[in-house]
C-alpha cells in the first residue's frame, strides 16, 4: 500500500467514525422519544481509488409488520377503553347491589314503605314516607336518563373533536409526504421526517385503524380496515355536524343526528361493514347510536312497567279510566306511542306528593278522593302494594318473556348493566395486555442504550487507530523530506 493510499484510508475511516459517533449519540439521546426509530450508518468499501470506506447513508431501522401489529393493538385498546368507560358510567347511573340509591333498591324501598303504611294507615308519617319513596324512585330513573343523555352529548362532542383532529393529522401527513419525496429525490436524510410522520399516523390510527401502503419515493397512502381511502396523494376531508343537545328520540336514521361523510359521501358507521370500525371514533359512534340508545330503552322499560302497574283498570276506583295513575308521564297518562324517553319524564302523581302540594293520604283513600276517608282502612294501600309485587309479563321482551314483579324488572335491569360492564372490562383487560406486549416487542427492536455505548467505545478505538495511522504517515513524510 502506498503512503497516499494509507492516508486516504485513514481519513475515510476518521470520517466514518465521526459520522457513526453522531448517529450513536442521536440514538441514545432519543431512546425514549415517541416515534423515533434507531439509526445505523451504512458503509461500504471505497471502489473509487480502492482504499478506505465510503459512507452509503444512514438507515432508519423500523419493522413495518411489527409497527402494523402494534397499531392494531393501540386501536383495539382505545376502542375498548372508550366503551368500558361508558359502561362504568352507566353502572354508576343505575347503581349497584350495595348502593341504597340504585334503581332496584329504591323499588324495594318503595315496596317496604307500602307495607309499613298498610300496617298503620292512620300514621301520616308512614304515608309521607311511601310518597317520598315513590318520588325518589321516579327521580332516580330521571337522573339515570339524564346521565345517559349527557353520555350521548359527550360522545357526539367527542366525534366532532376527533373528526376535526383527524382532518388536521391527515393534512399534516400529506405535507410530510411531499417533503419526504423532495428530500429523498435530492439525496438528503429523511429519517427525522419519517419519525414525525410515524407519530402522526399512530395518532390517526388510534381514532381510525389504518393500513399503510408504500408509494413512490417514500410517500405512503392510508386506508381504513373498512376500505375507505383517507389519504392517497391528497388527504381526504371528513365532515360531521355536532349536535348541541341530543334527546332520546334523536337518531341518524330520522336525520336528527349527523352521520359521517368522506369527501361529501356518507360513510357506513355501524355494523360489520363499517368503514371506520375499531378505534375511538367508532367507539364514540357506537355509544351515541347504539349503546346509549339501548340503555335508554332499558330504563324506559322499567319506567313503563311502573306506570302501567298503577294504571291498571279497577286498581283505584276513585279515578277515571283516562286519569293518570300513581306514576305519570310528565303529569299525564302514559301512551305506548311515546315510550321513548319515558324514564326522563317519569313523575309521581302530584296529588299524592307533599313536595308538589299534594296529600299523601290519597295513597290510603284513592288518588281521586276528595276528602280523607277512614284512617284505619288499608285496602287501597294493599292494592297498590299488590300491583307492585304481582308478576306480570312486560310488554317488551328485552328482559325476558317470563312474568316478573317490579323488583324482578329492576333486578333484570341491574343484571343487564353489570353483565355489560363485566364484559367490557374483560375486553379492555385483554386489549391492554395485547397493547403492552406489542409495545414491548417494538421497544426490543428500538434503541438499546447498552449496545450504543459499546458501539461508541468501538468507534473511539477506531478513531484512535485511524488518527495513529495519519500521525505515522505524517512522521514518514517528514522523514522522507529530510533525506
Amino acid at each position: 500500500m502506498t503512503i497516499s493510499a494509507a492516508l486516504n484510508s485513514a481519513l475515510s475511516g476518521l470520517t466514518a467514525a465521526s459520522r457513526a459517533t453522531g448517529v450513536a449519540t442521536d440514538n441514545i439521546a432519543n431512546a425514549l422519544t415517541p416515534g423515533y426509530a434507531r439509526r445505523s450508518l451504512e458503509v461500504t468499501g471505497n471502489t473509487v481509488g480502492g482504499a478506505g470506506v465510503r459512507i452509503v447513508g444512514v438507515t432508519r431501522q423500523a419493522d413495518p409488520v411489527l409497527i402494523a401489529n402494534r397499531r392494531g393493538a393501540d386501536a383495539a385498546q382505545g376502542y375498548s377503553d372508550t366503551l368500558s368507560a361508558f359502561h362504568n358510567r352507566l353502572s354508576q347511573l343505575v347503581g349497584g347491589v350495595d348502593d341504597p340509591r340504585s334503581v332496584p333498591n329504591l323499588i324495594a324501598e318503595f315496596e317496604s314503605s307500602l307495607i309499613a303504611a298498610a300496617s298503620n294507615p292512620a300514621a301520616q308519617i308512614r304515608l309521607d314516607a311511601a310518597a317520598t319513596a315513590a318520588s325518589d324512585l321516579a327521580q332516580a330513573l330521571n337522573a339515570a336518563s339524564d346521565g345517559l343523555r349527557d353520555a350521548r352529548n359527550d360522545a357526539d362532542r367527542s366525534i366532532g373533536q376527533q373528526v376535526g383532529r383527524l382532518n388536521t393529522v391527515l393534512q399534516n401527513i400529506e405535507t410530510l409526504n411531499g417533503r419526504i419525496q423532495s428530500v429523498k429525490l435530492s439525496g438528503g436524510d429523511t429519517a427525522s421526517l419519517l419519525d414525525q410522520r410515524q407519530t402522526l399516523i399512530d395518532e390517526a390510527n388510534t381514532m381510525v385503524p389504518v393500513n399503510v401502503v408504500a408509494r413512490d419515493h417514500g410517500s405512503v397512502a392510508l386506508f381504513t380496515d373498512g376500505g375507505a381511502i383517507l389519504l392517497d396523494g391528497p388527504a381526504a376531508q371528513l365532515s360531521f355536524t355536532a349536535t348541541t343537545q341530543t334527546m332520546p328520540h334523536m337518531t341518524v336514521d330520522n336525520g336528527l343526528l349527523s352521520g359521517l361523510e368522506l369527501n361529501g359521501t356518507p360513510l357506513r358507521i355501524s355494523g360489520s361493514g363499517s368503514a371506520i370500525r375499531g378505534g375511538t371514533l367508532a367507539a364514540a359512534f357506537e355509544i351515541r347510536d347504539s349503546l346509549a340508545v339501548e340503555a335508554q330503552k332499558d330504563l324506559d322499560m322499567v319506567a313503563r312497567d311502573l306506570v302501567e302497574r298503577f294504571e291498571a283498570p279497577t286498581l283505584d276506583p276513585t279515578i277515571a279510566p283516562t286519569d293518570p295513575g300513581l306514576f305519570t308521564d310528565n303529569g299525564a297518562r302514559f301512551s305506548a306511542a311515546s315510550q321513548i324517553g319515558l324514564a326522563g319524564r317519569l313523575e309521581l302523581n302530584a296529588i299524592v306528593d307533599p313536595k308538589q302540594g299534594g296529600q299523601s293520604w290519597r295513597l290510603r283513600d284513592g288518588l281521586g278522593a276528595l276528602v280523607p276517608g277512614a284512617p284505619g282502612n288499608a285496602t287501597q294501600i294493599n292494592a297498590f302494594h299488590e300491583a307492585l309485587t304481582i308478576a306480570r309479563t312486560p310488554p317488551d321482551t328485552r328482559f325476558g318473556t317470563g312474568a316478573m314483579s317490579a323488583s324482578g324488572v329492576g333486578a333484570a335491569l341491574l343484571s343487564r348493566v353489570e353483565q355489560s360492564q363485566s364484559l367490557a372490562a374483560e375486553r379492555l383487560a385483554f386489549a391492554s395486555a395485547s397493547q403492552t406486549e406489542m409495545q414491548r416487542l417494538e421497544l426490543e427492536q428500538g434503541v438499546d442504550t447498552d449496545a450504543e455505548l459499546q458501539m461508541l467505545m468501538q468507534l473511539e478505538q477506531a478513531f484512535a487507530a485511524n488518527a495513529r495511522v495519519i500521525e505515522t504517515v505524517g512522521d514518514m513524510m517528514d522523514t522522507l523530506l529530510r533525506l
